[in-house]
């Protein structure tokens, strides 16, 4: 027996489950899963993902026994159902339906009503005794298949579909009767003609051209798309598995119907019912937002029965799989059936607060609380809101739903060719359309928000911006979307492409123009949870970044345990400060320079307090200064007669010292240590004011732990003499104040050099933080100023698998962290190491940093509670001391 390519689920057997999905995708594997729980769900059988690769492994060709074997399945499907594919008097029909291990909703191909033809069209007609019914069914079919088996655009069947209405004079698809539908069926065939298309009257032929559609549409340019924007393809998928499934008709009249149901809500979280569902309908149209649906709740009053039904599937679905399901479903003449469940999606604030209700309700514990939510999940709870003050002479112009929340301001663009091309170049746009489709997923990903003016809170805008954590409004009735003219209307209001629009995603207003957004500050309620939970679990500590006490204070607030790096460089810039900084620049003698720095001393003393301060009884890492010093004096000509007045020297000779300064290439200059050993001086006056704040806090009895950092330290000996310099000083200054203060003196690792000679600089320093910035920029020799004018080709064919500046390259510059790691404790056990680059918040280089077993990351203050997440997820999934994966 060959292998197993098809797996069928009915009364009598179900041969999958759901921890099949990668074979069955998620849903076949669920439908299985439901058939197997005794649910209502259509008979049916699923071809394997593992086709889809063979199918794409070998040339477009299936493997040789798939024919009979579903042909036996068919045959199977006929006998469960006591109907017959292809018979003229009580046909089978059926949809085929894509499905991949993880959800990409609307990005492959659907066909339903599939086995229709013009004999047994008459047949359904007369079987079912609706005429109407057996017509739509016929020419969604055929419009549905000329789409996505034959490639014919979908807006030409639209555009036949509208003549039939307007030729009527009505609005609504349901307004038309049979008579019409046949007419709309008339002029569908005369397009497959002019497209120079033919429709198959053989159902056989017309399955196996479409299970090949399905196959086909794995690799259709949206879904590669969505796969790249999701990174997907580094997960291993075979690809999508087609589900053939008996149909079961939500168009059969009023008392039939299709719908989405969720069983939380997918916006706040909450746990409540939550859907959407359309009569006489199929359920094209409600993920579509062709038409726009009614609340859930309505059913109650269309159908108690299947309305009560429909909740006891929600609470023992949701009970089954632990986690919030979005159910489609269909009622057929009064009796339910169920069409998928998968696991939902939701905005991130529902992800947080599902995650820490359902710890609470005893589902999950909270490892399994704090998997359910993404890192990046975390940085969008803390999107903008619009300021509150600039809000209030807004121009307001109309309301929809608010499918995903936030603020977002952009210029107007109607097509998703038109938000790429102008995101690319750094505008901000709002993609405005009546409806998006999968083909609009790279717009919405580029775009600050989504505007449509038709469709509901589970339309395919409303579940895709969700997914991407963007802000959107959707079904703004009110709102006119005129693509042809590339204009919005309302409210005598008209916004022309390009013109400035805000979208209000949690309360889902609009407004004409631009306003201002913020972000909060602070976490509260279920993310402060979640993150407590989160801080339970993991064993990398995490850090901020921070130079002046109000970041430090965010990053307090924000969970941070410390400060990893403080950048005094920038603490220069002050207008007080900036000449004094200058005026010991240009001095031509160590004495002037002391002169210069002691005026200096003050400030950075202020400095200093005012982090530790904020950061009382955490660590504080303060990295003496690294740039060269020609960063400091002035360039135009302009600044030169400015500044060389208010210090008093002539202009030409500040020339002279700017000239002076030039360097080549000043990142490999006269920088960080190098500077120190030049200039002791200033690195002097740094230690006296770290230790001097810190003694003057320890006398207000707060707990200080000052962290000194030399930076750019590729010798030993480098570090050695400025380390007998920093503790002669910090310890003269502690035993003359007669206080108790312990401090560190550690390195910033950057160099490659520093990496190899790990073991001789570990026994001279009590931490290193690897400066991952430099070290990244040192190890691949690829400059930070120039490097963007071809990474991107890096990227897009293989060299790279994502920019190294932003996710740390484990095979090369994660190997010399490795050997610096293992160098430095190899003759100090004790060394304490983090990172402190911008990979600090950066969830793979968090991983990678608990896998090598470094003691903490840092990162900027509205990075902490990503990497807090990121930390605890990476404690969960592996344990320290596992072979790193480079």
């Amino acid at each position: 027996m060959g292998k197993k390519y098809v797996y069928v689920w009915n009364k009598n057997r179900v041969e999958g489950n759901s921890k099949m999905k990668d074979i069955l995708g998620g849903k076949g594997a669920n439908l299985a899963e439901m058939a197997s729980l005794g649910l209502p769900v259509p008979p049916g059988f699923t071809i394997s993902a593992e086709v889809c690769k063979y199918y794409w492994d070998n040339n477009r060709k299936f493997p040789e026994d798939l024919k009979s074997t579903v042909e036996e399945a068919m045959r199977e499907l006929e006998n469960v159902t006591g109907k017959k594919f292809g018979d003229n008097e009580n046909p089978l029909l059926v949809s085929v339906r894509s499905g991949a291990a993880i959800s990409m909703p609307g990005m492959m191909d659907t066909i339903l009503n599939l086995g229709l033809n013009d004999e047994s069209v008459e047949g359904l007609a007369k079987l079912t005794n609706n005429e109407r019914f057996a017509w739509d069914s016929y020419r969604r079919f055929i419009q549905m298949f000329g789409d996505v088996a034959l490639g014919i655009p979908h807006e030409k069947f639209e555009d036949a579909l509208n003549e039939v209405k307007n030729k009527k004079g009505v609005k609504q698809d349901l307004e038309l009767d049979a008579n019409d539908l046949k007419k709309v069926v008339e002029l569908y065939k005369k397009l497959y003609k002019e497209e120079g298309k033919e429709f198959p009257q053989d159902p056989m032929k017309q399955l196996w051209i479409a299970i090949e559609a399905v196959f086909g549409s794995w690799n259709n340019p949206r879904a590669i798309k969505y796969r790249q924007i999701n990174e997907m393809d580094k997960q291993g998928l075979l690809g999508t598995a087609v589900n053939v499934v008996a149909m079961v008709f939500g168009n059969m009249g009023e008392d039939s119907g299709t719908g989405v149901a969720f069983t939380r809500d997918p916006n706040t979280g909450e746990k409540k019912y939550y859907g959407e569902f359309l009569t006489n309908a199929q359920g094209e149209d409600v993920v579509a937002g062709i038409r726009t649906p009614k609340s859930l709740d309505e059913l109650k009053n269309i159908n108690p029965k299947v309305y009560n039904q429909l909740l006891e599937v929600m609470d023992k679905l949701e009970t089954h799989f632990r986690d919030m399901q979005d159910i489609e479903f269909t009622v057929e003449r009064g009796q339910l059936y169920l069409l998928q469940t998968r696991n939902g999606k939701r905005t991130a604030a529902a992800a947080v607060k599902i995650a820490v209700d359902m710890v609470k309700e005893g589902l999950i514990n909270k490892q399994e609380a704090v998997m359910r939510v993404k890192p990046a999940d975390i940085e969008k709870l803390l999107h903008p809101i619009f300021d509150l003050e600039e809000l209030k002479n807004a121009q307001y112009i109309g309301k929809g739903l608010p499918a995903s929340p936030g603020a977002a301001t952009g210029k107007i663009v109607f097509s998703a060719d038109d938000a790429e091309k102008l995101a690319k170049d750094g505008e901000k746009v709002i993609l405005a359309r009546p409806e998006t489709s999968p083909e609009d997923v790279g717009g919405m990903n580029v775009a600050e928000g989504i505007l449509t003016s038709r469709g509901g809170m589970t339309s395919h805008a409303a579940v895709v911006a969700r997914g991407m954590g963007k802000t959107a409004v959707v079904g703004a009735e009110d709102i006119v979307i005129d693509l042809k003219n590339k204009v919005i209307k309302s409210n005598g209001v008209e916004l022309k492409e390009g013109d400035w629009i805000s979208i209000d995603g949690n309360e889902g207003k609009v407004y004409a123009g631009k306003i201002k957004t913020v972000r909060p500050e602070g976490l509260a309620g279920d993310i402060s949870v979640l993150l407590e939970y989160a801080d339970e679990v993991s064993v990398l500590g995490v850090r901020a970044n921070a130079d002046i006490p109000r970041d430090a204070k965010v990053a307090r607030e924000f969970g941070a345990q410390g400060i990893g790096l403080c950048r005094t460089e920038h603490m220069f810039f002050g207008p007080e400060r900036i000449n004094k900084m200058r005026t010991m620049i240009v001095s031509k003698t160590e004495e002037q320079r002391r002169a210069a720095l002691e005026q200096l001393l003050p400030f950075q003393r202020s400095d200093f307090k005012g982090l530790f301060e904020e950061m009382e009884g955490f660590s504080v890492t303060i990295r003496l200064l690294d740039p060269p010093l020609h960063e400091f004096v002035p360039e135009s000509e302009e600044q030169i007669k400015e500044v060389a007045k208010m210090i008093g020297i002539s202009e030409d000779e500040l020339r002279s010292i700017v000239k002076d300064l030039e360097e080549f290439n000043p990142m490999m200059g006269h920088r960080g240590v190098r500077l120190a050993i030049t200039y002791p001086e200033i690195a002097e006056m740094q230690t006296k004011a770290i230790i001097l704040a810190a003694i003057d806090l320890i006398k207000e009895g707060k707990k200080v732990q000052p962290e000194i950092m030399i930076p750019v330290v590729g010798n030993v000996k480098e570090l050695t003499i400025l380390k007998e310099s920093i503790k002669q000083i910090a310890d003269e200054l502690i035993k003359e104040n007669n206080v108790d203060l312990e401090y560190k003196i550690g390195t910033m690792i950057e160099v490659p050099r520093a990496c190899v000679v790990a073991d001789q600089i570990g026994a001279e320093a009590d931490f290193f933080s690897f400066g991952t910035n430099d070290l990244t920029q040192l190890g691949l020799g690829f400059s930070r100023d120039d490097y963007g004018k071809f990474i991107g080709d890096y990227i897009e064919k293989g060299i790279y698998e994502k920019d190294p500046f932003q996710q740390i390259d484990r095979e090369g510059v994660g190997r010399l962290i490795k050997l610096a790691l293992d160098g430095g404790r190899s003759t100090n056990p004790k060394l304490k190491v983090g990172i402190c680059g911008e990979h600090g918040g950066d969830p793979d280089s968090i991983e990678f940093a608990h896998l090598v077993g470094l003691d903490y990351v840092s990162c900027s203050p509205y990075r902490v509670p990503v990497a807090r997440l990121a930390a605890a997820q990476a404690a969960v999934n592996y344990k320290r001391g596992k072979t790193v994966n480079y």
